[in-house]
């Protein structure tokens, strides 16, 4: 099944955004409690769920950790106020309700008194008033810290939480909804948390070996969506993730039944299609582009930026770079938990027209010289394009750019990407121009945080250097709505602009799959644990 939301505007808020530099592939599927091979199968009570994951895990700990792999360990023991469902959909979880102020800089939320952490520590609001001022304590670390209201303070007791924020927000209640809650022991001493969590869920993770994080499921847990109890049909008994780093690997693991869940792509995917194999899967940008929009780079003009835009073929590069499985991208969001989705562009994509791009580039002063390469004052046109290494998709679709780049005069300098490499030429060097470089959230709140926040030399993440007028004032009038539907409007004319002004180009997207064999399960952006049933 692939999970498409439509445009939600009260969903929780992704307040972590991530980079997505990895090539995935994939293709549709509806998994509806099926055996892995197609066939309708009845639920299993027991057993343990055995998901593969990928590259290395580094910390578990739920306060800082920012990797994807490392994330989707978290989420198995951790929840949060709101849960929201592969649709989109909000509904109670440790909240049994919330309720906006009037002016829109607090909220408050009434818990349910039923709720325990892992260590048998009640769950409360002054509990959760905890996790959430951990969150804005400037002596922590933590991922939320740029992505939090300014002034957010809560406090707590019995089961009222109150929240509140300096100004406006018409997504405070769902920002604060999605934060996880940790138990006081684990907030006192977040180094605990790396080899045992603490938290609410019905996993508890209780033993972390070289590549292997064991959970046991809970017997006291009452508290899920929908009813769901350690009781209800079809639940392990526990969980274990692995880190499985080959494809091939992870493919033979599902086929042969050692493995309950791993995402695999390219070739190994066609052989678990082939055996009738479903997936839950979530859109990759794997065909975004962004730009180095720095004063000193020639992709600080916008002339040149349109002109690489229109200089190469976007079909041909499109089928490539998706490994021959592309999905139109029709929005900026492309996470859970699609707050402001578009599920029909609110921008006009650009064709691809080469002798409309060399008219660009003369406008913008690069000539062509007697062999054809353009230069400017002397300066040849050279554009450091950055792709992963890893993928064999973004290598080859960046070598057919830079052909076609080649017959407009341009030199293109293509330059693979490991984990460090990125960090080094996005955050600190910026010696690049442009590349299959994406940005996959769930918010437009985070998306500002590259096309509007500040650069990495103060701290921040616009490692592009967009500073685009239309654009901040669009994203200031949406920061300071009175209301989702308001807020959203204002989004997705910033959309346009970030679109149109070519800060970015969305070639195509592709599906991100998460095969089941022997279990059934929903995906957001991560495996949801309470979504878990095995089968036969």
């Amino acid at each position: 099944m692939i999970t498409r939301r439509k445009a939600v505007t009260a969903t929780a808020l992704g307040v972590m955004g991530a980079l997505v530099l990895t090539a995935c592939s994939g293709g549709s599927s509806d998994g509806d409690g099926s055996d892995g091979s197609g066939n309708e199968a009845g639920l299993v009570t027991g057993g343990t769920f055995r998901h593969a994951v990928f590259p290395e895990v580094g910390s578990v700990i739920p306060m800082s950790a920012n990797q994807p792999q490392e994330i989707q360990v978290i989420t198995y023991s951790y929840e949060s106020l709101i849960y929201t469902d592969e649709t989109g959909e909000e509904t109670p979880w440790l909240a049994e309700s919330w309720e906006v102020g009037d002016d829109g800089t607090s909220v408050t939320f009434e818990l349910r008194d039923d709720v325990t952490f892992q260590d048998g520590t009640p769950f409360d609001a002054e509990a959760a008033a905890a996790s959430i001022n951990y969150h804005t304590d400037p002596d922590n670390v933590s991922v939320l810290s740029d992505v939090l209201p300014a002034g957010l303070q809560a406090s707590g007791s019995g089961t009222t939480l109150e929240v509140t924020a300096e100004a406006t927000d018409p997504f405070l209640a769902t920002i604060i909804g999605d934060i996880w809650m940790v138990a006081p022991a684990g907030l006192e001493d977040p180094s605990s948390l790396e080899q045992a969590s603490n938290g609410t869920g019905l996993y508890a993770l209780t033993g972390v070996q070289a590549d292997r994080y064991v959970f046991e499921t809970r017997d006291d847990y009452t508290w899920g969506p929908g009813g769901l109890t350690s009781d209800s049909e079809g639940i392990p008994d526990g969980l274990e993730v692995s880190v499985v780093t080959d494809a091939s690997t992870r493919a033979n693991l599902l086929l042969s039944g050692e493995l309950n869940a791993a995402a695999v792509e390219g070739p190994d995917q066609d052989r678990l299609d082939a055996s009738g194999y479903e997936f839950a899967g979530t859109i990759n940008p794997i065909g975004q582009m962004l730009f180095n929009e720095r004063e000193d780079r020639p992709t600080h003009d916008p002339l040149v930026r349109e002109a690489l835009i229109l200089g190469y073929g976007h079909d041909d590069v499109a089928e490539v770079v998706s490994g021959g499985r592309p999905v139109e991208l029709t929005s900026w969001i492309t996470d859970a938990p699609f707050t402001c989705f578009s599920e029909e562009p609110v921008w006009e994509r650009p064709e691809a027209d080469p002798e409309r791009a060399a008219e660009l580039l003369d406008e913008a002063g690069w000539t062509a010289g007697a062999d054809g390469a353009r230069e400017k004052d002397g300066e040849p046109l050279e554009i450091n394009f950055i792709y992963d290494a890893a993928s064999t998709s973004h290598a080859s679709a960046a070598e057919l750019v830079a052909q076609d780049w080649e017959e407009l005069g341009i030199t293109t300098n293509l330059i693979a990407m490991d984990g460090a490499a990125w960090s080094e030429y996005l955050y600190e060097t910026f010696d690049y121009d442009t590349g299959w470089i994406q940005i996959g959230v769930g918010s437009p709140v985070t998306q500002n945080l590259f096309y509007g926040g500040a650069s990495p030399e103060d701290g921040g993440l616009n490692f592009m250097g967009t500073d685009d007028p239309e654009y901040n004032e669009l994203a200031a009038q949406a920061t300071s709505a009175s209301d989702p539907d308001e807020a959203c409007d204002y989004w997705k004319q910033a959309e346009k602009v970030v679109v149109e002004n070519f800060h970015t180009f969305l070639l195509t997207g592709t599906i991100r799959p998460t095969y089941m064999s022997k279990a059934t399960f929903e995906i957001t952006d991560y495996v949801q644990p309470v979504t878990i049933r095995m089968t036969e």
